[in-house]
């Protein structure tokens, strides 16, 4: 459709932060436990842990990225790649596995109870359709663990961030919610760097 009535085609990148666990309580006990540990080994404060995931809008539709256990949801779930949640070992087992989802139309399941969310990133089609591009790329090692040499664990964080900073954003502007944090994000980081 062109002409006046046409209405413009919304390009864009927005991040979601959703607290730990948000949905589920197995995952927010453990998440308070290891943040505990956490804040006691590192001789701070707690605070509250986020995970974070994106939808990307682009002329073809739009899109959610996020990494999630691999034996949650049904089949369409845009599922471009997979890695082993704890040891590589227990990969075999498809509860230890986690996968990365590229799913046109998806949803982020916790979307009502994320915080500061959502927050533009950026509206430039190129950066968004480089973004896409690069999730069948984004590394998978054992999630939880720091295989990669990054000075931190790998998980959905790290997943994200790698693929905000590899699409060319400003990673470093990019922060958790007010008192939160989100372990893995500098292992992106660190890991789209090299």
């Amino acid at each position: 459709m062109t002409g006046p009535m046409a209405s413009p085609v919304l390009t864009a990148i927005d991040l979601y932060w959703l607290p730990l666990g948000a949905g589920g309580d197995s995952v927010r006990v453990n998440g308070k436990i290891f943040e505990a540990a956490a804040a006691w080994f590192g001789r701070r404060d707690r605070r509250d842990l986020y995970h974070s995931a994106l939808q990307v809008y682009v002329p073809q539709g739009r899109f959610v990225i996020e990494q999630g256990p691999a034996w949650g949801g049904g089949p369409e779930r845009g599922v471009v790649a997979e890695g082993a949640v704890g040891a590589r070992v227990a990969g075999s087992l498809r509860l230890f596995r986690y996968e990365v989802r590229c799913w046109r139309g998806g949803v982020i399941a916790d979307i009502a109870e994320a915080v500061e969310s959502p927050r533009r990133l950026s509206a430039d089609p190129d950066c968004a359709r480089r973004l896409l591009e690069l999730v069948p790329q984004v590394p998978t090692p054992v999630w939880g663990r720091d295989d990669l040499g990054a000075g931190e664990m790998w998980n959905s964080n790290s997943t994200i961030s790698w693929l905000l900073a590899r699409s060319g954003l400003d990673v470093e502007t990019v922060q958790p919610p007010v008192g939160g944090r989100a372990p893995g994000w500098q292992a992106g980081i660190a890991i789209a760097r090299r």
